[in-house]
C-alpha cells in the first residue's frame, strides 16, 4: 500500500530527471565534508546516469574515497498562493535517487557516454561530435553512476478546480 504522501513511482521521478536542466550530485569528501554539484547527466537507461568532467578534482577525489552519490533535481518549481486556503507554498516535481559512481575506463563506453551526453543537451550539433571526440577524449573523465535502489519522486500541484493533486499521472 502507498504512502499517504506525495511520493510518486520510479517512473514519475525518472521523467523529472529527464527534463531536469541539472542533477544535483552529493558526494562525500574524505573528511567526511559533503560536496554538492549541479551537472549535466544523461541516461541511457532506468538505472545509469552518465556525466564528463575533467581528468582531476573534487568530484573525482570524492568517487576515489566514497563512490556512494546522491542524485536529486526539481522542475516545474513556481512558488504560488494555495487557490483554497490562500497559504503561500510551491508546487514542484522533484526527483531522488541513490548510487554508486565509478570512472568509466574503456575506451567504447567512454564515446557513447559522451555522446548520450552531447545527444541529449545539443542535438542539433551531433555533426562535430566525432571532431570533439578527436580532439578531447583523452583530456576528458567519463563517470558513470549505477543507481543502487530505484528513484522517488514527489509533486505538488494542483489542477484547474484548485485540488492538489494527488496520485494521477500529469501531462
Amino acid at each position: 500500500m502507498r504512502k499517504a504522501s506525495r511520493e510518486m513511482d520510479a517512473a514519475f521521478a525518472l521523467e523529472v530527471f529527464d527534463k531536469a536542466p541539472y542533477i544535483t550530485v552529493s558526494f562525500t569528501r574524505a573528511d567526511g565534508t559533503p560536496y554538492g554539484v549541479p551537472l549535466s547527466l544523461a541516461r541511457t537507461d532506468d538505472n545509469t546516469f552518465y556525466f564528463h568532467c575533467a581528468l582531476e578534482g573534487d568530484k573525482l577525489d570524492c568517487i576515489s574515497t566514497n563512490p556512494k552519490v546522491a542524485l536529486s533535481a526539481v522542475t516545474k518549481c513556481a512558488p504560488t498562493v494555495g487557490p483554497k486556503d490562500g497559504s503561500f507554498t510551491l508546487q514542484f516535481k522533484s526527483a531522488m535517487a541513490v548510487g554508486m559512481a565509478g570512472i568509466v575506463t574503456d575506451r567504447d563506453e567512454k564515446i557513447e557516454a559522451l555522446r548520450v551526453i552531447c545527444q541529449r543537451f545539443l542535438p542539433k550539433h551531433m555533426d562535430a561530435f566525432d571532431d570533439a571526440i578527436a580532439r578531447s577524449l583523452e583530456r576528458t573523465a567519463v563517470v558513470k553512476i549505477t543507481l543502487t535502489e530505484p528513484p522517488t519522486g514527489k509533486r505538488k500541484q494542483y489542477d484547474k478546480e484548485g485540488e492538489e493533486m494527488k496520485w494521477q499521472r500529469m501531462e
